[in-house]
């Protein structure tokens, strides 16, 4: 599968079985990995199906693994064929839609609260994933995305409101103050990269695919990640589901903490945002693209302020 959407380095195959079955392989190579690489865990996904963590995901929420296992230094996922019912970035969300997916991450969020599974991605990890000083090392290797993501700082440097760059930069530098924020509010167990290529809204369940970020954090984390990459792909756009948001994490943390969650939202894809927006082939989504890079300025900025 060289179309699909995913940019970690994992390998896909679509597979057909004589009996008509269907399925997808997932290969993960060491090196090749690139969240494996900057997490610490390659094997993070084989690790949670195995301890049989995603077995006990809360009614309503389901993964889509038949079997994992290691072929050498490789990790192996199998998995249902779900692709029918991924949404990717080719369609928009009914709010309807993004609400069902909202409430399975919350789910999942309380019924892990407190009860840590193995192998996940610390918080310090997640957060600074895609930051200028985790990349610089991997630019020039096999996968493109690093290099990606130091030109789209770049063009956010170039872009962006003075003030918040420089409030950016200073965090990237030292990530402690957002890491300590955070981290003060309770944990619990999340996907860690809920966008919506990597779910399915099957019949009867929201299907999560692609565990390899999953991450030992606050809830608004998650719903940060959501936010930043699907808001622009769901009717209403921002402000409606950023509502949602606050309705379904009410419990796990206040105001300041979803400042603060609208912070990590920006430092996790304003690089791509600002990147589309300058150099988008389509006028119509560089502008869409402007629009969307300022709704997050402009958002993170009281977070960013408090964290000065």
């Amino acid at each position: 599968m060289r179309d699909h959407d995913g940019r970690s380095g994992s390998t896909l195959e679509r597979v057909r079985l004589a009996d008509g079955g269907r399925f997808v392989l997932k290969r993960s190579t060491p090196g090749l990995d690139l969240v494996g690489q900057l997490t610490a865990g390659p094997d993070r996904e084989w690790e949670l199906f195995t301890a049989g963590v995603l077995d006990v995901l809360p009614e309503g929420v389901g993964h889509a693994i038949v079997d994992a296992w290691r072929d050498g230094p490789d990790t192996v996922v199998l998995m249902r064929d779900v692709g029918a019912h991924i949404p990717g970035w080719t369609r928009t969300l009914e709010r309807a839609e993004c609400h069902r997916i909202l409430a399975a991450a919350a789910a999942v969020h309380d019924a892990f609260r407190g009860d840590r599974p193995p192998g996940l991605c610390g918080l310090a990890d997640r957060l600074t994933l895609l930051w200028p000083h985790r990349m610089s090392p991997l630019a020039g290797g096999p996968n493109p995305l690093p290099a990606l993501v130091l030109r789209g700082w770049r063009r956010f440097a170039s872009l962006a409101d003075p003030q918040v760059v420089q409030a950016v930069t200073t965090l990237q530098e030292d990530p402690s103050p957002l890491v300590t924020g955070l981290g003060a509010y309770p944990h619990t167990l999340l996907h860690g990269d809920l966008w919506p290529v990597n779910l399915a809204l099957e019949p009867g369940q929201v299907t999560l695919l692609d565990w390899s970020a999953a991450t030992w954090g606050p809830p608004v984390v998650e719903f940060a990640v959501l936010l930043t990459g699907s808001a622009g792909h769901v009717k209403g756009g921002h402000n409606a589901v950023l509502a949602d948001v606050r309705a379904v994490s009410a419990a796990w943390q206040d105001e300041a903490g979803l400042r603060l969650g609208l912070v990590a939202g920006l430092m996790e894809l304003g690089w791509n945002k600002a990147l589309d927006a300058a150099e988008h082939p389509d006028p119509r989504q560089r502008a869409r693209a402007r629009a969307d890079l300022e709704w997050w300025v402009q958002a993170a900025a009281p977070g960013l302020a408090t964290l000065r």
